[in-house]
């Protein structure tokens, strides 16, 4: 063999080893894409090969597969079946490239999601040779997917709810008002004040409703902790949540008596038992028991150095229990991060443990889960004691004289929530001038002429909102306080840090609620001015 002959064949080998480790790097390029390639021999053979990628994607070893496009085709979930047939049928037979997102079923029943293209190879001659393609598996993509159309449909629950909420509101602060009112007239008559007070408890019960309504769509304003009493708050749920999870489940409670307070915002606590609960529900497709629980415990330094970061003390525990499928160890491991779901496409976001273990973070507080496979699961939500925590403050009483006369201008659309303003300040002294949307405020102003000494105006105003108004009145009287009022829960955040706010006034709103806040706001300007 000459030198020419020996350099031609090295170069050849060159170029082969070449060429098989630039196949080799395109493979592992279209691994890492999650991208499996397939070819199909029209030989009369109809061979088909699949790549390393494919048979992971598709959950068939190589050692497993026949090599004949038919197996293909019966890994395809039956509803699917037959698109995915007919676009193969119309390569061969017609020549026309496919590209279909399809399910497939592994041999251990897993369904997946995958997008499937195809095209025919032809010779020099124009003579069908083969049919290549690829498969690329598009679960993740998908999942994502769900996510947002869930995301995008929540938003949209929670713009009605806002919307529900607020009407109600504006309702229940009129009721509320007006059996406050009524009491106070109906000193002596026994059973006129029983019957207002079950009209005032009602109201009450349907406050929490648009609470509750609220924390269902996730549309709670920023966390606002403040003292309240575990028991009331789990007591006053089991009833929605009965009727929430269907007669198949068999909802019980188990209140310790006496517990101390805790702090925390109670519906953020109330989304929280909602998504445990409707978890537990869904762990329990055959029906099953749900108790939620209540305890005192004194947490110790060897249960703490177990429970990171969990430091010793007394807490308040909530233990919510189902006697559903459990789960396993690795599940237990990750079931607090977001987006981490066991639940099929569609059927959850992994966002409700996740927005439960952020309210026991916002809380200072803990959860953990004690479950195992096929014994049910516990949930434990721990609430750290405070010791230096404040007890529910109770409305402090205006003077028993004549409050010092201020002027008031109060601007609300509504006109029963106007007049029950009116009836509430005018006892007390006040002058209130009175305006049913941002521009008649402001020729009210005009006429009036003099010095104003508070702006009341709710929110949402026909032409403008209650924030522009009070820049608007207070270019002309600087200084001026202003109480926006709302029964949109999400304009909270709005007002927060904004200097032309004073204060924030949530619907629905007592008469009593309205004088203290008045007169704590004129007093301390009062006070500020006389300095």
């Amino acid at each position: 063999m000459g030198d020419s002959s020996r350099r031609a064949r090295r170069r050849t080998l060159e170029e082969t080893a070449t060429r098989q480790q630039l196949v080799a790097a395109l493979e592992k390029a279209a691994e890492t894409a999650r991208i499996g390639s397939w070819v199909v021999e029209l030989d009369g053979s109809r061979r088909m090969i699949w790549s390393a990628e494919t048979h992971r994607i598709v959950g068939v070893p190589p050692d497993g597969f026949a090599g004949t496009i038919e197996e293909f085709e019966a890994r395809v979930h039956d509803d699917d079946r037959p698109a995915v047939h007919a676009a193969i049928r119309a390569a061969l037979e017609q020549g026309r490239a496919y590209d279909l997102e399809h399910r497939i079923v592994t041999p251990a029943g897993e369904i997946r999601w995958v997008r499937s293209c195809g095209a025919l190879v032809c010779d020099a001659e124009g003579k069908p040779r083969r049919l290549v393609g690829a498969v690329q598996d598009i679960r993740e993509r998908r999942q994502l997917e769900s996510q947002l159309r869930h995301a995008q449909k929540t938003e949209a629950i929670g713009r009605l709810a806002a919307g529900v909420a607020h009407d109600l509101n504006n309702a229940l602060t009129v009721i509320g008002a007006h059996t406050e009112l009524a009491l106070a007239a109906l000193d002596c008559d026994r059973r006129g004040r029983a019957a207002v007070e079950e009209i005032r408890r009602a109201a009450s019960r349907a406050e929490s409703v648009t609470r509750r309504l609220l924390a269902f769509s996730r549309r709670q304003p920023l966390f606002e902790p403040r003292p309240l009493d575990l028991n009331d708050l789990v007591g006053s749920m089991a009833g929605l949540l009965s009727r929430t999870l269907g007669a198949d489940i068999v909802l019980s409670t188990r209140l310790a008596p006496s517990l101390p307070r805790i702090v925390s915002d109670p519906g953020q606590i109330e989304g929280a038992i909602v998504n445990l609960a409707i978890n537990a529900k869904d762990a329990m497709p055959q029906g099953g028991d749900l108790v939620l629980s209540t305890s005192l415990e004194d947490i110790d330094e060897a249960f703490a150095s177990a429970h990171p970061p969990m430091p010793p003390g007394r807490y308040v525990v909530l233990s919510v229990a189902d006697t559903g499928h459990g789960l396993d160890p690795e599940t237990q491991a990750r079931i607090f991060e977001p987006f981490f779901t066991t639940k099929p496409v569609g059927r959850g976001t992994g966002l409700g443990l996740a927005m439960v273990y952020s309210t026991m973070k916002e809380s200072r507080g803990f959860v953990f889960v004690e479950s195992e496979k096929g014994r049910g699961a516990t949930f434990r939500l721990y609430f750290p004691v405070e010791v230096d925590a404040p007890a529910l403050a109770a409305a402090p009483q205006p003077d028993s004289g004549t409050a010092e006369t201020s002027t008031i201008l109060v601007v609300e659309d509504n006109a029963p929530i106007l007049e029950l303003i009116e009836t509430a300040l005018a006892p007390e002294g006040y002058r209130v001038l009175s305006a049913r949307s941002g521009s008649e405020a402001l020729r009210v102003l005009e006429t009036h002429g003099g010095p104003i000494g508070l702006l009341i105006a709710d929110y949402r105003l026909p032409g403008m909102t209650g924030l522009d108004l009070a820049g608007y009145v207070q270019a002309r009287h600087p200084g001026v306080p202003v109480v926006l009022m709302s029964g949109y829960p999400e304009a909270v955040a709005e007002f927060q840090g904004d200097r032309r706010a004073t204060s924030i006034l949530q619907k629905p709103f007592t008469p009593q609620e309205l004088r203290t806040t008045v007169k704590q706001i004129l007093d301390a300007r009062r006070a500020a001015e006389a300095k």
